[in-house]
């Protein structure tokens, strides 16, 4: 039976992929993966399946996007079990919504398999909580280039905010970006940028929003990475208590 799972593979760690994830990959008679998946997990496939790499990277497509949506139909129609593994979860960046509309154009049925976004890991892994009582209390994920290269909107909109701002895609923007915060009065904000999250290849940069650019320059920072704007960036190496972060905030 024709039938396309979207499965998220989780941030970069193997390990951080779902049990779930894991059991669909083992039943998959294709498996089209992206550029941003740990190639470690296509060992779970069984024997004989079909294993395709489809990967899409800003600037670098091995296929568009309308490309993948043909193979999705043509292998579950002549296959059946399609699975499209995607890196971190399917509905944060991953297009999936287009591919489950060219599928179920085609009359297969689909599932979702939710994975751990990037997003929250990459911060996590770096002990820098996105909310901490008395410091922030939300938070915003947003792209920072759009479908035609320029900046989101949002970035503007987020500036303005006290919430902690995950930024994915977004390495080509930094000076631009940054820009925007300051001319927000916002010069002396932390911000840690994650490389690699999660991964042996990991890589962190931490400064201000004065200063970042320069430092993510010098340390030769580059896509895929995790910009992470806010307060709580403080408390990734825990300077003092998270009482005193507090007491240090409501004195500003």
């Amino acid at each position: 039976m024709a039938f396309l799972s979207l499965v998220g593979a989780g941030p970069g760690d193997p390990e951080l992929i779902t049990l779930k994830a894991i059991n669909v990959l083992r039943q998959a008679d294709v498996i089209l993966y992206d550029a941003l998946v740990n190639e470690s997990l296509l060992s779970y496939a069984k024997p004989g399946a079909v294993i395709r790499f489809v990967g899409k990277r800003y600037g670098c497509h091995s296929l568009s996007q309308q490309e993948i949506n043909h193979l999705i139909v043509e292998y579950a129609q002549s296959h059946g079990h399609v699975v499209r593994l995607k890196g971190g979860d399917s509905f944060v960046f991953g297009r999936a919504t287009e591919e489950i509309a060219a599928a179920r154009g085609a009359g297969i049925q689909v599932q979702v398999i939710p994975g751990i976004s990037s997003a929250l890991a990459a911060p996590a892994g770096q002990m820098i909580p996105l909310t901490s009582r008395g410091v922030t209390e939300s938070f915003w994920v947003t792209t920072g280039t759009t479908l035609t290269g320029e900046i989101s909107a949002d970035i503007d909109l987020a500036a303005r905010s006290t919430a902690t701002v995950i930024i994915l895609m977004a390495m080509s923007k930094l000076e631009a970006i940054m820009d925007i915060f300051a001319g927000y009065g916002k010069s002396s904000l932390p911000v840690a940028i994650i490389q690699n999250s999660t991964t042996d290849r990991e890589k962190v940069v931490t400064g201000t929003v004065k200063d970042i650019v320069f430092k993510a320059q010098h340390a030769g920072m580059s896509n895929p990475a995790v910009i992470v704007v806010g307060k709580v960036v403080e408390l990734k190496d825990m300077a003092g208590t998270v009482q005193q972060l507090i007491d240090r905030n409501e004195e500003r």
